[in-house]
């Protein structure tokens, strides 16, 4: 027994000298697993912020110089990377890429509810007599000052009263055609036309214009810090810093020609689907609305959209000084471009839910007037106005030539007449002896 007691105290022993190699070994490994993701995300942090030094640096100066051009130089390599990330997650698999974004933040990569607006739409609800207004209360959300900053902003950027208005209207009715697609999207009737489009939108670009008309009429006549005398007119100078070195105003013009009529919808057109990619973004990377990453990623497009519609202005407004559109415009564009490939990739059955029949007849009704109206304004209306004006020459040409023969007529009876009264004082003469 002492044998077999001792035999099963070795091979207890060799069995723990196991175990103790096989723990190692899993230690050592997760260490070193753990020590080669802190050195690639260590690795990839360094080279971000090696190439954002680079640029601010040594890229090219854009239309703005106020608070600095290093500012706007740092948020066009921000583009830059934010690009290569979209296109990273882009070629990554669904599960992956919703998985990758745990590294960013953990709580992240967990499906989400989507929050319904909808429902009761009553105003005044007579069955809560504790709180009949309860339908309103519940829809002052974070969404509403946001939607107040946002249009408020997006008004300074696009710098048009009229173009602010049909955007803010095409995405409230992109919001009804697509309320089948994202829950978040249905609202009470009230809520799109009242407090989005009246109040929210409205008062958020009301201030917007009065932000410009400021702007607008301000003197731009800037005068060195140091050569101020008062620690007033030091701090003033200072906060005028953070304002534009000069003012140009939008004329935008869109039905003047075709080349800026096209612009102008290429403009619209960008811009409702980039606030439909912050949606959709959300919806299939399982973002919440209130997280970080969305606000970071607000606050990304009203530095470089200001930017992008500056650059797009000034190459269509003066093509000969502009001879290419600027290369933030380019950056913007390909990012709006790139976050909805992701979202068709990443939930294709939700983008390709069947649209209701009646949206689909209005959607293509509006289509055709546009394109019904740009034909008569560009093409039948200018061929009109120049067959006209082709008509009005040839008569104006005519009716010349009609009265050039009957002035030389006169002119050559007025010159035999006094050839003739001449003849006759001659033979007077003449018979004078």
């Amino acid at each position: 027994s002492a044998v077999m007691a001792k035999g099963e105290w070795k091979r207890s022993g060799t069995d723990d000298v196991q175990l103790t190699g096989r723990s190692e070994f899993h230690a050592t490994h997760c260490l070193f697993l753990i020590c080669v993701f802190f050195l690639f995300f260590r690795g990839i942090v360094a080279s971000i912020l090696v190439f954002l030094c680079f640029g601010v640096t040594q890229a090219k100066d854009g239309p703005f110089t106020r608070p600095h051009p290093a500012y706007w130089r740092f948020w066009l390599c921000v583009s830059v990377v934010y690009e290569l990330f979209l296109i990273f997650i882009l070629f990554q698999t669904v599960h992956d890429g919703r998985q990758f974004m745990k590294y960013i933040d953990p709580k992240l990569g967990v499906p989400l509810p989507e929050r319904g607006y909808g429902g009761n739409c009553l105003i005044y609800d007579p069955g809560h007599p504790a709180d009949p207004f309860h339908n309103i209360w519940d829809k002052m959300d974070g969404f509403v000052p946001a939607h107040f900053l946002g249009w408020y902003i997006k008004t300074l950027v696009i710098r048009d009263w009229w173009m602010c208005m049909i955007i803010s209207v095409m995405f409230e009715f992109l919001e009804y055609s697509l309320e089948h697609q994202l829950p978040n999207f249905s609202e009470c009737w009230w809520d799109h036309w009242i407090m989005d489009v009246l109040v929210c939108n409205g008062l958020g670009i009301y201030c917007g214009m009065k932000t410009l008309g400021w702007l607008s009429m301000k003197p731009y006549q800037w005068q060195g810090l140091w050569n101020i005398p008062t620690y007033k007119g030091k701090i003033k100078r200072i906060a005028f810093q953070f304002t534009p070195y000069s003012w140009v105003k939008f004329e935008w013009r869109p039905a003047s020609n075709l080349r800026r009529w096209l612009a102008v919808l290429g403009i619209i057109f960008t811009f409702l689907l980039a606030e439909l990619n912050t949606f959709y973004l959300k919806f299939v990377l399982w973002m919440p609305p209130e997280h970080y990453l969305v606000l970071l990623r607000l606050v990304f497009f009203v530095n470089v959209g200001g930017v992008a519609m500056r650059e797009i202005y000034d190459f269509m407004d003066d093509p000969k000084f502009h001879k290419k559109l600027g290369q933030q415009a380019w950056i913007v564009a390909a990012i709006t471009v790139t976050e909805f490939l992701i979202v068709v990739k990443y939930d294709p059955n939700t983008i390709m839910l069947p649209i209701p029949f009646f949206i689909t007849q209005c959607w293509i009704l509006g289509i055709v007037l546009i394109l019904i109206w740009t034909l008569w304004r560009f093409f039948i209306r200018d061929i009109t106005l120049r067959y006209k004006e082709t008509r009005r020459r040839r008569q104006e040409g005519s009716s010349e030539r009609d009265r050039v023969p009957g002035h030389a007529d006169g002119s050559n009876l007025a010159t035999s007449g006094r050839s003739k009264l001449n003849g006759s004082m001659d033979t007077v003469r003449h018979r004078k002896p």
